[in-house]
């Protein structure tokens, strides 16, 4: 009977492999096409996907929690008939209904595989980690693994440098080389424990990691940005007619931003080891929170040749779509710089934790009405103003205190001189 094998789709660019976290059939169900049969995870983004077929499902070749590489054959749905055929392979890709919600893990024991076959599978990611850990081949290839058919996972890799001396997460030592431990913590009467849900955990791993690879410096700015609120509700309600999107301020703090990492390349860039690697492309990641309470970065892919108005309408559909769980893995992916706006939440001022591997992050505050000193012919006059701060935390090892200073200042001298009679 002729039958279609399910592949693993190939969710992105740099995705190289997918966690089946469930699966929503079993073997010997009838399914229709668009039905949902799983649900997969990356490192970046959840999954569900559907059928490109009707049938019956005769094979389900792998469990939950299994790690497969794209373009692995992951089942097998039977689609009736009389004569015998060889199994048809979907040359589709198959849709997914993207989702970064909320989810408790229903994590299984995995057996621990150790293997040195030099055909052993490794990510991008755990390549990368290897890599600027300096481990060979053959010390990677040592490593046991909890992943199917002993893949070495990200986790596996993190806590086998966390035991030897050194490294990515090599554990913190005092000068007296006492190892610092983390403090025993007690629960009391009453306490809820909440487990964090799966984005949750790869939210804090991610933090740690790039607080434990960047030394981490930050400067602070306050702007006079009057034009620029003078200019946008004068023209706010007109732009939503023309362009069809609403105008918020995020759009103009991205404009000038991207002019800024056109002038400053270095700030524009990514750490290798010993080398820098100065991107060419202007790819600014927005930080947007979810629903969840959980947080995502969908990245406006070349700003610095984008207007205003395309920004704008950029901007909106991708944080519509992350806050409606439709966000594809290539909107999260290949940002070269990250702005994140505290002054959605009506704070003054941040100080973020950089976006590895990205070696800058801007962070905008609410901007608030404050009495200010003004120079004039006549002499000085106080004014009301509107103002904010802006902040820039960058890594100290390309980045110095005059680079970064000079970048952030930039950014400022753009936003106090917004031509409050320019079009969009």
């Amino acid at each position: 009977m002729p039958t279609y094998e399910i592949i693993m789709p190939k969710l992105g660019e740099s995705v190289e492999e997918a966690t089946i976290t469930k699966w929503f059939i079993k073997e010997n169900d009838i399914i229709e096409e668009d039905q949902v049969l799983l649900e997969i995870a990356t490192d970046k983004v959840d999954s569900e996907i559907p059928s490109p077929v009707s049938g019956k499902v005769q094979k389900i070749l792998f469990p939950q929690n299994s790690k497969i590489a794209v373009g692995t054959v992951i089942a097998i749905i039977n689609l009736g008939g009389e004569n015998d055929e060889k199994p048809i392979i979907v040359e589709k890709p198959l849709k997914s209904n993207l989702e970064t919600k909320s989810k408790q893990s229903t994590n299984e024991e995995k057996k621990v595989v150790k293997t040195n076959s030099p055909e052993r599978f490794y990510s991008p990611l755990v390549k990368s980690i290897a890599k600027s850990e300096n481990i060979s081949l053959d010390e990677l290839n040592e490593i046991p693994g909890t992943g199917n058919n002993g893949r070495l996972r990200k986790e596996d890799l993190l806590s086998y440098i966390q035991s030897r001396a050194g490294g990515l997460a090599k554990t913190i030592k005092t000068n007296e080389k006492q190892e610092i431990v983390k403090p025993t913590i007690l629960t009391n009467s009453g306490d809820e424990i909440i487990e964090m849900d799966r984005m949750r955990k790869i939210i804090a791993d991610h933090m740690v990691m790039s607080k434990q690879v960047s030394p981490h410096v930050t400067n602070i700015v306050e702007a006079d940005v009057t034009h620029l609120v003078q200019w946008r509700n004068k023209n706010k309600e007109l732009f939503e007619k023309r362009v069809k999107t609403k105008l918020t301020f995020m759009p103009i703090f991205i404009e000038v931003t991207a002019k800024a990492l056109c002038e400053f390349p270095m700030v524009n860039a990514s750490v290798d080891g010993t080398k820098i690697i100065l991107r060419k492309s202007v790819n600014i990641g927005i930080a947007v929170a979810l629903p969840t309470g959980n947080l995502i970065v969908p990245v406006i892919k070349n700003a610095d040749r984008l207007n205003l108005a395309g920004i704008a309408k950029e901007m909106n559909q991708l944080a519509d779509r992350a806050r409606n769980n439709k966000l594809s893995p290539d909107d999260i992916t290949n940002g070269t710089f990250t702005i994140t706006n505290f002054g959605t939440f009506r704070n003054i001022m941040g100080m973020p934790i950089i976006n590895q591997p990205q070696v800058a992050i801007l962070a905008t505050g609410m901007i608030e009405k404050k009495p200010a000193v003004l120079e004039t012919p006549d002499g000085d006059v106080i004014a009301i103003r509107h103002k904010m701060y802006i902040s820039l935390t960058y890594d100290h090892r390309i980045i110095d205190g005059a680079l970064g200073g000079s970048f952030l200042r930039r950014i400022a001298d753009l936003l106090e001189q917004f031509d409050s009679n320019r079009e969009y």
